[in-house]
């Protein structure tokens, strides 16, 4: 196996401890505004541009509604690590020949919120990506594939950390090696989507199998 030295992370269920509370609260706006249940489980991923597209055609006023929601919902919520993962990110950053970049969905304005309470966040990776910096959401590669175009990298040489079914599905079609988080989906589900499946960054015992150099 070719060594690891590109790091592409999700960042919700990834890095920060947040699909928890987005699911409750779109499942509480597909039921209102869809009459669906569960909606939740078929948008993880998806930009808010994907979500109104594939969803809410016809229903301006309504999708406008829901986005006022979503700006108050993601200025109160919580923003936690994923256990481990700040000091994962910590390490890799001092690391010789190691990029970073967050490849997420989430938009500028919910960054934003992240910086505010961690000054510090932007400087543990090579390049942020949001949802303004592609045209197409996941499960469509393209946002994996920028982050290795925008880091001098390769599929054979990147790595990327996803947790939903889309991300995971992206990571797959961009040829990536692809390392599932089982904390928003069971292990057994994301098994086959992934190379290897963690439950979180508490231990680094699993990057000695991709970048064994990392430790010299």
């Amino acid at each position: 196996m070719i060594e690891k030295t590109t790091f592409l992370f999700d960042l919700d269920g990834v890095v920060m401890d947040t699909e928890t509370g987005y699911t409750v609260f779109w499942n509480e706006m597909g039921e209102k505004y869809l009459g669906e249940k569960n909606f939740c489980a078929c948008i993880k991923g998806q930009t808010l541009i994907q979500i109104r597209e594939g969803h809410f055609k016809g229903m301006d006023s309504e999708f406008e509604e829901i986005t006022r929601k979503l700006d108050i919902f993601e200025n109160e919520m919580p923003y936690n690590f994923i256990p481990g993962a700040d000091r994962f990110l910590e390490f890799l950053h001092g690391k010789e020949g190691v990029r970073t970049a967050l490849v997420t969905s989430s938009n500028l304005k919910k960054m934003q919120n992240i910086y505010i309470r961690y000054p510090h966040f932007r400087n543990l990776f090579d390049v942020i990506l949001t949802s303004e910096n592609f045209k197409k959401s996941k499960p469509d590669p393209e946002c994996f594939m920028t982050g290795m175009r925008l880091l001098g990298s390769s599929p054979e040489t990147t790595a990327v950390f996803e947790d939903s079914i889309h991300g995971l599905t992206a990571s797959r079609k961009s040829g990536a090696f692809t390392i599932a988080l089982a904390t928003t989906n069971p292990a057994d589900v994301v098994t086959p989507l992934a190379d290897i499946v963690i439950d979180n960054f508490e231990s680094f015992d699993f990057l000695r199998k991709i970048s064994p150099s990392l430790f010299e």
